[in-house]
């Protein structure tokens, strides 16, 4: 006979181990999935490409979950994230795919292993920077360390893979903190380097720069901004991207016509998400 306190006991038990089988490795639709609003896509938008600071630290309650739930809103084609955390995408990865059917490869551009960031054992802490998810297999992926990071190491990782039906090299970066320009302006070089190999490219990140400032000239003279309004004389419009009401996020496209782009607010970071759609065309 089980009593009083040995029923709790396995009442309890039982709930635990149904909140471990409809967790992430549950199936789509199931207890933790968060609705989506009216209009959101059944599917990945093939020539849609996001760019995302996840903010971290944010303990932001239940804050992979959402930002699953934010992701599969828009279902881009590719998402470059930064302030990432391997642990953290890899949730938030499972939980596109089983809570609403979104399947994405992921690669890593980790430049620090932080336990303060990521958490782990203090022996074996997470990996912490940047990431790449996308519908389509990615090809010679690299990692990329900036030669003086600043307060904080940083860096920019490329993949090659499909965005519009067609390949395409994809960047994702995130340049050093605010006040530190004369970082900014020795890495955007490295990074502007890289993507002039490329007649065609995407590149998505956090630049922690205003669109005027002269450490992105590199990158203006190679590409526009999805943002069709937003340039680096800084007379257009541009849309913030940030709590604090500055553009730092940009989705760079070289060879590469936008069609359409949004930003959207979060509650899970403080950065808003930036999206956009593209039409790719054969380079000339």
């Amino acid at each position: 006979m089980v009593t009083g306190t040995g029923t709790r006991w396995l009442a309890g038990a039982l709930i635990v181990g149904l909140m471990t089988l409809v967790g992430p490795s549950a199936p789509k639709g199931t207890l933790f999935a968060r609705p989506l609003p009216a209009g959101a896509p059944d599917d990945v938008v093939p020539n849609r490409v996001m760019t995302w600071n996840i903010c971290n630290p944010c303990n932001e309650s239940g804050q992979n979950i959402g930002r699953a739930a934010d992701i599969a809103t828009y279902a881009p084609q590719v998402i470059g994230l930064q302030e990432a955390c391997v642990r953290d995408v890899e949730r938030i990865r499972d939980h596109l795919e089983y809570q609403y059917g979104l399947v994405y490869h992921v690669k890593y551009g980790s430049v620090l292993r932080s336990w303060s960031r990521c958490g782990g054992l203090p022996w074996r802490p997470g990996g912490f920077g940047q990431a790449i998810l996308s519908a389509a297999p990615m090809t010679d992926p690299v990692s990329v360390e900036y030669p003086d990071g600043g307060s904080e190491d940083r860096g920019y990782m490329a993949v090659t893979t499909t965005v519009d039906g067609r390949p395409v090299r994809v960047f994702n970066t995130h340049l050093a903190q605010r006040r530190q320009e004369a970082f900014r302006a020795k890495q955007a070089k490295v990074l502007a380097a890289a993507v002039a190999r490329h007649d065609r490219a995407i590149v998505l990140g956090d630049f922690n720069a205003v669109p005027d400032a002269p450490e992105l000239a590199d990158m203006w003279a190679l590409a526009t901004d999805a943002d069709p309004q937003c340039r680096a004389s800084g007379t257009g419009t541009c849309e913030v991207t940030t709590d604090w009401y500055s553009k730092f996020d940009y989705i760079f496209l070289r060879g590469i016509a936008p069609v359409g782009h949004e930003v959207r607010l979060t509650r899970y970071s403080d950065h808003n998400l930036f999206h956009a759609d593209v039409e790719l065309t054969d380079p000339a």
